[in-house]
């Protein structure tokens, strides 16, 4: 069944008669995550929630477009894990200006940049860009950080642990090995108050800090839980998307 707001399924028998609201651009990266789960999870991550949340939104009467998701992020730190794909910020830049500009030109005034990769950031991109097309509404939203994960698991997940296993092992479990394949997600932390505090930054390289590439404990992920957390999550960002799709370009603040 060919689902209307996926850009990727749709035809342009159809999409010459629409007047498309949103976009919705998923970006994600292919890198390891820990023995157990595979490089394209924050990928799978990102269409997943992009899709079910356009489908919300679209059973509500809004013209929403999920576009195909990038599948490269920045990886700087993890150059040297193999076949990481790094694509540098100034990269992305290139690519979502290009993204932009053909919206702009064809009247879609609104985009959502859906992000699934801690290593992304949009916010500078998103001010330069915004000065070269004032007509546009850009937005970066980054779905893992919504909630607070102690409402769903029991060990707190910054790459490949308990929830985003659980998000795969309910989204493609043919994807995910068996648990005992899994290490148990032990990582370093900087010795710096200021950085561990968070009012300090500085990049971590990954094979200084872990072995096996994983940050958190996924041993005690289940379908169940991730399945929970996908319902939870998209709802949030439904709503989002369907805010914004409600929202005249001129009418964003109150």
């Amino acid at each position: 069944m060919i689902r209307p707001y996926i850009l990727a399924e749709s035809n342009w028998k159809a999409n010459k008669k629409t007047k498309f609201e949103v976009a919705v651009l998923p970006w994600g990266a292919s890198e390891a995550h820990n023995y157990h789960l595979p490089y394209g999870t924050d990928i799978i991550e990102a269409e997943c929630i992009a899709a079910e949340a356009a489908r919300v939104v679209w059973e509500r009467g809004e013209k929403i477009v999920v576009l195909p998701a990038i599948p490269f992020g920045v990886n700087t730190g993890q150059h040297d894990v193999t076949l990481d794909m790094n694509m540098n910020p100034s990269t992305q830049l290139t690519v979502l200006r290009d993204v932009i500009e053909t919206l702009n030109r064809q009247g879609i005034y609104k985009l959502i940049i859906l992000n699934s990769h801690g290593g992304n950031d949009f916010k500078t991109m998103i001010r330069e860009l915004g000065l070269k097309f004032p007509k546009m509404f850009l937005a970066s939203c980054d779905w893992f950080k919504m909630g607070d994960q102690k409402d769903f698991f029991e060990n707190k997940d910054d790459h490949a642990g308990e929830m985003e296993t659980s998000l795969m092992m309910h989204l493609r479990p043919h994807l995910v090995l068996p648990l005992s394949e899994a290490a148990d997600g032990a990582a370093k932390k900087f010795k710096y108050r200021a950085i561990q505090q968070g009012w300090a930054w500085a990049e971590r390289q990954w094979t200084k800090v872990t072995e096996s590439t994983g940050v958190g404990d996924p041993r005690k992920a289940t379908a169940e839980k991730g399945e929970r957390y996908f319902k939870a999550v998209t709802q949030k960002v439904a709503q989002f998307f369907l805010e914004v799709a409600l929202t005249k370009n001129d009418e964003h603040y109150i």
